[in-house]
């Protein structure tokens, strides 16, 4: 009888063999792990953390960018909201930008703010608005949209 490679037992371990190395790729050996297992490295951001130049204005579709502005410019910013979902008023957490008077007329539910770039410094600006339309004495979500956008600061 000549052996074949066809037999079920063959292709059932070439299987499993196959499974394993291919369950290896991807993962990296971390220095720090001390059981040698591997870690995956974090997926990639919606909005990579590299500094752009930031628009005229920003809105809310630059929620989660990162921006980069030199000392001595300025930055504005308008978020279009409604009178049963109103944004915040815009806060800043953090060093090198100053408040300034923004010079807009709002609407109501809307959130305005501009800023002075004065010294090197991250801040982070943070503004947020109900999902839902909110109506007194009515049930509504308890949910949040937020808006966050990263200024780094640097000097010319």
């Amino acid at each position: 009888m000549r052996p074949t490679n066809h037999h079920p037992v063959h292709a059932l371990a070439a299987l499993a063999a196959l499974t394993l190395l291919l369950a290896g790729c991807g993962t990296q050996s971390g220095g720090d792990d001390p059981g040698g297992g591997g870690t995956v490295p974090p997926s990639p951001t919606k909005h990579p953390q590299t500094c752009g130049t930031p628009p005229a204005e920003l809105g809310t579709a630059d929620a989660g960018r990162t921006y980069c502005l030199a000392t001595g410019g300025e930055l504005r910013l308008s978020l279009d909201g409604t009178a049963d979902r109103p944004w915040t008023p815009v806060k800043a957490d953090g060093n090198g930008l100053e408040a300034t008077n923004s010079g807009i007329v709002l609407r109501a539910g809307d959130a305005s703010a501009a800023f002075r770039a004065v010294s090197a410094g991250t801040v982070r600006l943070t503004s947020s608005r109900p999902l839902c339309a909110t109506e007194p004495h009515r049930v509504s979500c308890k949910g949040l949209q937020e808006w966050t956008v990263t200024v780094r600061v640097t000097k010319p």
